[in-house]
């Protein structure tokens, strides 16, 4: 069997990604949920078909819906809006070969397949991520307008996190988004955490939004005594959040904690600091990495992205992970990718002489599954 072969059978462990939408979508709608840079709509005169993620999408998910590889933009939408979102789902999914899926559920769960249903609609098991933002976010509704709300909050946050994390397998910080990674990231004194609640909490209106970086390092180190596998976005993201302030380097004061060193930290996305994130893997025992969502976003030049993410990063600390959000194509094209990019990549070293192919097959098994189970203890 060949290295290709052998990567396109592996069963994958995805270890961060989202549902799939549970509704139908427009062309526009869909254009923009594949652009991950941008939250507004495509400029007129373009399409999003035009970049490597949606070259991707014609070539790999056209013929999933009965159509050639590369058919034009026009007949993929015309198949794809002929479909119903489940339809879509249920052809898609499947492709993906993941066994295990580990869903974040902390962002705009209604419009996406819960994680039961995903596991249904796909294959595999499914198990949650607690998103700790999201977490505070329904906390300080139930709190706001109540006189003693603030000095309730700390011990009511712990509790529900406790209760959320009991059936979950990891929990997730987006304080990237919500602040950048450039904190003092030392534990909060108890007397400035109900501080900064009250403010909150009498600023929170129906959709409370938490940007204050002392209750978003308190939500961290809440989720460290849980002693669960801690998920950090970092890199590539959305408009919404700055690009300059989320290099994984800037966690390094975190990082060097002795309670933190007893997690599991795991590194998402990392892009453009994948090779920062791969000096983090190898100097720190318990960091990991993985470049989802970039290899979706890259297509055809996955490979060069996937192998900069091998240089510095040991193998057992690398993971493989969709990220995908809301198309199915995404879930689907994620394997994809990855699978090709990475049997392209070993198979380009063992034919150097570089490495064996027994070697080659052992490190594609352990970044796109067995580092995942061991550290989620799946």
């Amino acid at each position: 069997m060949s290295l290709a072969d052998f990567a396109a059978e592996l069963p994958l462990v995805d270890h961060h990604v989202h549902g799939a939408f549970r509704e139908p979508l427009s062309r526009a709608e869909f254009e923009v949920a594949l652009n991950e840079g941008s939250p507004g709509p495509v400029p007129a005169g373009t399409t999003q078909f035009d970049s490597q993620l949606g070259f991707a999408v014609r070539r790999w998910c056209a013929p999933l819906l009965g159509l050639p590889a590369h058919a034009p933009a026009d007949d993929y939408w015309d198949r794809r809006a002929g479909l119903d979102a489940m339809e879509v789902a249920e052809r898609l999914l499947p492709a993906a070969g993941v066994d295990h899926w580990l869903v974040d559920t902390g962002y705009a769960a209604e419009k996406l397949l819960s994680p039961e249903e995903l596991a249904v609609a796909a294959g595999g098991a499914a198990h949650r991520i607690v998103r700790l933002e999201a977490l505070a976010e329904s906390l300080a509704g139930s709190l706001a307008g109540q006189e003693t709300g603030a000095a309730a909050y700390p011990d009511a946050y712990r509790d529900l996190l406790r209760t959320e994390a009991r059936d979950a397998v990891g929990v997730k910080t987006v304080v990237a988004y919500r602040a950048g990674l450039d904190l003092d990231w030392s534990p909060p004194e108890p007397a400035a955490v109900r501080e900064a609640a009250a403010r909150w909490l009498a600023a929170a209106g129906p959709q409370p939004r938490l940007t204050d970086p002392v209750l978003l390092r308190f939500g961290v180190h809440c989720a460290v005594e849980l002693g669960l596998p801690l998920q950090i976005h970092t890199g590539l993201g959305d408009r919404d959040l700055d690009l300059r302030r989320v290099d994984p380097l800037l966690l390094l004061d975190l990082l060097r904690q002795p309670a933190v060193a007893r997690v599991p930290v795991m590194l998402l996305h990392c892009y453009p600091y994948h090779r920062a994130a791969g000096y983090l893997a190898q100097a720190f025992p318990n960091v990991h990495c993985d470049v989802g969502l970039a290899v979706n976003q890259v297509g055809a030049r996955a490979p060069a992205v996937v192998a900069e993410s091998m240089e510095l990063a040991p193998f057992a600390k690398l993971l493989y992970s969709s990220d995908a959000f809301g198309p199915p194509e995404l879930h689907v094209l994620g394997a994809v990718l990855w699978r090709r990019a990475t049997a392209s990549v070993a198979q380009s070293w063992v034919s150097a002489g570089d490495w064996s192919e027994p070697d080659a097959r052992r490190v594609i098994a352990m970044i796109g599954r067995e580092n995942a189970l061991r550290a989620y203890r799946l």
